[in-house]
């Protein structure tokens, strides 16, 4: 379900940022991204994916031997010393 969220999520700013339609479509397409935004279902199912988001996340850092939370790579814990 998360992934065709995303897929929709692209294909819908994708649309956005190509239309040629005018300002009169973009305000149109603009409010019901922000009715789909504001709607229960997305509100009640953002904390859901926020959680997945950090949980996957977390895993990936521990994979790539980064820390949480941040961009910067740890210092290496095996491999050659100078």
């Amino acid at each position: 379900m998360f992934k065709l969220l995303k897929i929709a999520l692209w294909i819908g700013v994708g649309y956005v940022l190509g239309a040629r339609a005018g300002r009169q479509r973009y305000e149109q397409i603009a409010s019901a991204a922000t009715r789909v935004r504001d709607s229960g279902p997305v509100q009640s199912a953002a904390p859901v994916v926020k959680d997945k988001v950090s949980t996957v996340a977390g895993a990936a850092a521990d994979k790539v031997n980064l820390p949480r939370g941040g961009a910067h790579a740890a210092e290496p814990t095996t491999g050659p010393t100078a």
